[in-house]
């Protein structure tokens, strides 16, 4: 391959990655899976051929010397998913690695910067360290334990990385400084069946000679309050941690230091700790310098061992919680109750931090909460058992930060109490917390509420998504629904970069996999057993590993997830008679629209076993895809005959002979129409059936968690896309806008969370931080926008380009920061001219259909459209124009009426 010397490269490669991270840490695939983005400024641009090389020495593989995999000059597109193919890789090293490419175009890039990845440890023979706790007893209020060991460095240190799990959450330090960013570590699995550990490098962290390391533990997910029957305790009742220091000195000796029984332990100023109900920081009890090598322990107690499993151990690569954004107070309020209030004029999920002085023993509280009630007071009757309370008591002495350490609230607005004499709103912040997922999608219009609507989205997936894609963050609740989860996946994985927060948690959805195939309501599953399965719900062991397929074009997902998939559709075909799927218990269209005095039928109930006979057929011919991109012939034959017995049952149990459903609302519509149920000949009929209810309900929504999602894809695929818009443009209840007016800065749980007349609904069930009802973000996307990727070329290898104007919206925008590199549609109408931006990443092809342009004079860049090279397969699509272009940035003009 040319590497010309001196000479500016009009080819180069960024962005890269290993199984989806960049230069990650525990990586234990036997082959791990490179990718990298090519970068071009010319159009039509497409890798033609690609070398890797691996080392395990970063200067050597510089020089071409270290190597241990020289792929040569491979011809290949192939950018993403390129399998490791050397010699066996070892635990505990770290993997050097670079990349140069050929375009079609005769160009060659230069070498990339060099990338890494480390390897973890692949299993339980690998760990030498025993899980430590204490001799404490396990209370509803028992104090955080502390935990530390002393240890000198021999020689000059290379590299060291520390493995570390625990049974609760831990918060680790070196030297007295902070061991990474992770918060809530190591997250939430089904502990006993998966237990994730981190690795970190902490070479720059270690001491010539002597050094402490320490940690301290919360209850978290394992021993705290966990769901909403006030129990605790869920996976056991102690504490203790698992800690693995590997050193290796410049002059090849290595060094391990591991939890054992020459640690000690102590109790601190954290006296209580649980996710739902906040924390007690008593700072008159501060341990100083505890995580230095000269504090005085000689206090401290003997640390224990005790015997665990060791072989459900696995590395954790997906994205632990972060801290992130800040907010500072926008107001203090004084409510008419006399209450002091902080609001920071966004609804998220995180802790406050502050900076006060005060003298030793005064405290303060500090009660979170998401809204003001009508009157203007602070409210938490929504939180139901769940405090949401953090004290603090002053030592005294001088200025005091702090910030919480085992828990996390969800809110807007925070009361303050206790006794100090004067509060500074400046001395608060907020600080978001949540998976560190990269944010990839951008989408903005014309329209003010619109913006506002996608704000509230990405902040509802922001504030859930917090390790599991929980359900809301606030009450006491918090729980991985996988009904949610499934209907919102497209939406986020436009926004964010959710490909290893889903992969970790599609394994928790099949380890927690009942033995028949059932999918338990919430993963990881603390409900206890349920063979019953809920349709919409347990179809996510269906929908979302497709789904990552598509946004991803991974096919690893696929794989991985098979056998949970085949599961589920096996189970439902066990639950059916003639196949028919109608026994069970279902949530059904959840929260769907009803009247508070529903005299006149106007609730849009829809029957829960015609949904489940839908979802029954879609996950079906979600399998068969699946087992046909596999190569699983035999499969796609069985599931393909499968599919047409389940939609023929469902036609003669749902459908009259005249072609009206026995369930009349806008979901059972939604649901036949979007999973293709019906004849041809009856959808267009069933379409203005839609159309009408919509009408009859004033041009509201009326759909639940299962119809929402695919309401308006519906309507534009059958030719409605005005429909679309109406519904979309709604301001007033039930809508998506409606919240929007109503001062929602996320997703509610409910469409009328606070009612029109400013009272709330039931305490019982009302979140204001709810993300399912923002997957309508996807058809904005994906239709409005018209950003897409072609189902044939998943993973945006292929994307299609194709804007739907509509309403009054002069202006609607995409950008997404593909696996391949930036992709946008950002469509315009000025003076009765369509402009349309379109940039479409190299080594990848795009399909452009412009609205209304069939007969219309189209110019790119200022020139006519068929005086521009590089356009393939043009032709007129009713009333649009279609044609395929390669990579590049391409401005398209032409005058229309819309």
């Amino acid at each position: 391959m040319l590497n010309l010397p001196g000479f500016a490269q009009p080819l180069s490669v960024n962005g890269l990655r290993t199984e989806y991270r960049k230069n990650p840490m525990g990586i234990t695939a036997a082959e791990p899976r490179l990718s990298w983005k090519v970068i071009s400024s010319q159009r039509n641009v497409l890798q033609s051929a690609y070398q890797i090389r691996v080392g395990t020495d970063s200067a050597g593989l510089s020089a071409g010397k270290a190597v241990v995999w020289d792929t040569g000059n491979q011809k290949s597109d192939a950018s993403v998913f390129v399998r490791y193919g050397g010699a066996l890789l070892k635990s505990g090293i770290r993997y050097y690695w670079q990349v140069r490419i050929k375009d079609n175009q005769e160009n060659s890039s230069a070498w990339s910067a060099i990338n890494s990845w480390h390897t973890g440890l692949r299993s339980a023979a690998e760990w030498s360290a025993q899980w430590i706790t204490t001799a404490l007893a396990d209370t509803v209020a028992g104090p955080s334990p502390f935990f530390r060991k002393v240890f000198a460095t021999g020689a000059k240190v290379k590299s060291a990385v520390l493995y570390i799990t625990a049974h609760g959450l831990y918060e680790a330090h070196l030297n007295g400084k902070r061991i990474g960013n992770d918060q809530l570590a190591p997250g939430w699995t089904s502990y006993h069946k998966r237990l994730l550990y981190q690795s970190y490098d902490v070479t720059s962290l270690l001491n010539k000679g002597q050094n402490a390391i320490g940690f301290s533990l919360g209850d978290g997910w394992y021993r705290g309050y966990l769901a909403f029957d006030r129990r605790r305790d869920f996976y056991g009742k102690r504490l203790s941690a698992l800690v693995q220091l590997e050193i290796e000195y410049t002059n090849g000796t290595k060094e391990t230091i591991n939890s054992d029984d020459s640690w000690k332990y102590s109790t601190g100023p954290i006296l209580f700790s649980d996710l739902y109900n906040g924390e007690i920081y008593d700072a008159r009890l501060e341990k100083g310098d505890w995580t230095n090598p000269d504090y005085d322990d000689a206090g401290w107690k003997k640390a224990l061992t005790i015997q665990s499993d060791k072989d459900v151990l696995e590395s954790s690569i997906s994205p632990l919680a972060q801290k992130h954004e800040q907010f500072n107070v926008v107001k203090i309020i004084k409510t008419p109750k006399g209450e002091t209030v902080l609001d920071f004029g966004q609804n998220l999920v995180g802790w406050v931090s502050f900076k006060l002085t005060a003298k030793a023993g005064a405290w303060i509280q500090l009660e979170h909460g998401e809204v003001l009630d009508k009157a203007g007071n602070f409210y938490d009757a929504n939180l139901r058992h769940a405090k949401q309370h953090v004290k603090y008591i002053f030592k005294g002495g001088g200025p005091e930060s702090y910030e919480p350490h085992f828990t996390y609230q969800g809110f807007r607005y925070v009361k303050v109490t206790g006794n100090l004499t004067q509060i500074d709103p400046s001395s608060f912040k907020a600080i978001a917390v949540y998976s560190d997922m990269a944010p990839t999608g951008t989408f903005n219009t014309s329209n003010p509420l619109l913006n506002q609507l996608q704000h509230n989205i990405q902040w509802g997936q922001k504030g859930n998504f917090m390790d599991v894609p929980t359900d809301c963050p606030q009450r006491d609740e918090r729980l991985g629904w996988t009904g949610d989860a499934q209907v919102f996946f497209r939406t986020a994985a436009f926004n964010m970069d959710v490909a290893g927060f889903f992969t970790k948690w599609m394994k928790d959805v099949a380890s927690d996999q009942l033995s028949n195939g059932s999918i338990p309501f919430v993963v990881p599953n603390v409900l206890g057993s349920n063979d019953a399965g809920s349709t919409g719900w347990g179809d996510v062991a269906t929908i979302i590993p497709w789904n990552m397929y598509i946004a991803y074009g991974d096919k690893e997902i696929l794989k991985t997830q098979y056998p949970s998939m085949k599961g589920w559709v096996d189970f439902m075909t066990s639950k059916s008679k003639d196949d028919l799927w109608n026994t069970g218990f279902h949530f059904g269209d959840w929260l769907f629209y009803r009247p508070n005095d529903d005299n006149d039928g106007r609730s849009a109930i829809t029957d829960k076993y015609l949904i489940a006979q839908a979802f029954y057929a879609h996950s079906t011919q979600l399998l068969l895809n699946t087992a046909k991109v596999l190569g699983k012939k035999s499969d796609e034959e069985k599931y393909t005959e499968l599919l047409e017995r389940v939609k023929k049952a469902f036609l003669k149990e749902y459908i009259t002979p005249n072609g009206r459903m026995v369930s009349g609302s806008q979901t059972a519509y939604v649901l036949a129409l979007n999973f293709d149920m019906l004849p041809e000949n009856l959808r267009a009929q069933a379409v203005d059936f839609l159309v009408r209810n919509i009408e009859s309900y004033g041009n509201h929504l009326t759909t639940g968690f299962l119809g929402t999602p695919y309401l308006c894809h519906v309507l534009s695929r059958f030719g409605r896309t005005d429909v679309a818009y109406r519904l979309l443009l709604q301001e007033s209840y039930p809508s998506w806008l409606y919240p929007v007016k109503m001062g929602a800065t996320t997703i509610w749980e409910r469409w009328d969370g606070i009612k029109q007349d400013g009272s709330f609904q039931t305490t019982d069930m009302n979140s204001f931080n709810h993300y399912a009802y923002g997957a309508i973000g996807d058809w904005m996307y994906r239709v409005m926008a018209g950003l897409d990727t072609d189902e044939s070329a998943p993973g945006y290898k292929k994307i299609i380009i194709s804007p739907r104007p509509g309403g009054d919206i002069s202006h609607a925008a995409a950008e997404l920061e593909t696996l391949y590199g930036l992709a946008v549609s950002d469509w315009k109408i000025e003076k009765g001219i369509f402009k349309l931006k379109v940039v479409i990443p190299a080594n990848t092809s795009g399909e452009v259909r412009l609205p209304g342009a069939a007969n219309a004079v189209v110019t790119e860049s200022g020139k006519v459209l068929n005086a521009v090279k590089g356009f393939a397969k043009i032709s007129s699509q009713g009333k649009d124009l279609q044609f395929n272009i390669g990579s590049g940035t391409y401005q398209f003009e032409y005058p229309v009426k819309l």
